[in-house]
């Protein structure tokens, strides 16, 4: 299982925030380029970026920061980017950038023929972020709760040809809790395509328990708050689940 740095960019700089409010932002790095080639010396294998002004926006802001992280590492590992994507013309430049990954969160909910459209102009590029409290989806920067289940949204995405599926428990998300194991696996259980767990991952027994459950279809863990705030060790959590799957 890939455990997945994340980096959250707010007005340039790399940021973690706590359940989605903008205004509870603590900057960890003003040099998002160097955090994400820190990252990578550590072992990390994928980066999953966050361009928080445009979830909030509706269009990419920080894109002079992603730029820079793609021109830094995006020629050795993948690299997962959510945030303000709204249109196919910003798939396409991002993916032409070099991201590996465009993942699409309220547009998909709010206007499933878009993300319909993303699976059939750029097939294996797609990832969608589904953010639920209680099973019920949450859109607009956690802001709304939607009537829609989880599991059942995930099933119809599945079939429009999404690549995966990056599930965050959103009254979990930079609070350090730890990870809501059993919807995860229950969303994964539904799917044939992988998920990758977001939200709450605070030390290595989060690593642990969802090794231990990657065969159910679990493929990484998204971790921000913690590797930034020293209760989880990065690179200790990538050789613990690599032993695990040995």
């Amino acid at each position: 299982m890939l455990v997945i740095p994340a980096i959250d960019l707010k007005d340039g700089h790399c940021v973690r925030l706590k359940q989605g409010e903008m205004d509870s932002a603590t900057v960890f790095s003003e040099n998002p380029a160097e955090m994400a080639r820190h990252w990578v010396n550590q072992g990390g294998r994928r980066l999953h970026l966050v361009d928080l002004n445009g979830a909030f926006a509706g269009k990419p802001i920080n894109e002079e920061a992603i730029r820079a992280i793609i021109a830094e590492v995006g020629n050795e590992i993948p690299v997962q980017l959510g945030g303000g994507i709204r249109d196919l013309a910003t798939i396409e430049r991002y993916l032409d950038d070099g991201i590996s990954y465009v993942i699409i969160g309220t547009a998909a909910v709010k206007n499933p023929g878009f993300l319909h459209e993303a699976c059939d102009a750029f097939p294996g590029h797609i990832i969608v972020g589904l953010d639920a409290k209680d099973s019920k989806v949450a859109v607009d920067g956690w802001s709304k709760l939607t009537g829609h289940d989880v599991i059942d949204l995930a099933k119809r995405f599945e079939g429009y040809g999404v690549e995966a599926i990056v599930y965050t428990d959103i009254g979990r998300d930079g609070m350090l809790s730890g990870v809501n194991i059993d919807a995860t696996v229950a969303l994964a259980r539904a799917l044939t395509i992988p998920v990758i767990a977001s939200g709450g991952v605070t030390n290595l027994d989060d690593i642990r328990r969802l090794s231990e459950v990657e065969a159910e279809g679990i493929m990484g863990a998204i971790t921000g708050r913690a590797i930034y705030e020293g209760t989880l060790d990065f690179a200790a959590a990538q050789k613990l689940s690599d032993e695990l799957a040995a």
